[in-house]
Order: C-alpha cells, then structure tokens, then sequence
C-alpha cells in the first residue's frame, strides 16, 4: 500500500480527496458534471461514478 492509498483511511479523508479532485477539475475547465465508469482491472471492484451540481445553501463554503 502506498503512502497515498493509507492516507484515504476514512471517509472524510476520502470526501477532501474527492473535493480536491473536483475543484482542479472545474478550475481547468473540464465538465465535471456526469457519470464515469471506473474500471479497476481483476484485483479491485469496478465503480459507476455520477456527479451531479447541487445547489448552495446558506451553510455551504
């Protein structure tokens, strides 16, 4: 397991992961929005990924 892989222990630490990945995303101006099949090879599971835009509220950052 890489330093990486062992950082990702929680799921908090697995959604600031995601927030990261997402923000750099949008930041470059990639459509961020839709659903993406993630296919691991034989060793790990395959995951349907779907990302939707939410709207704010008054307690979002």
């Amino acid at each position: 397991m890489t330093s990486d892989e062992a950082s990702l222990a929680t799921r908090a630490k697995l959604n600031a992961e995601l927030q990261s990945l997402l923000r750099r995303a949008h930041g470059n101006g990639v459509d961020v929005e839709g659903g993406w099949e993630c296919r691991n090879g034989p060793e790990h599971p395959d995951w349907d990924v779907i990302v939707t835009e939410v709207r704010k509220n008054d307690e979002s950052e």
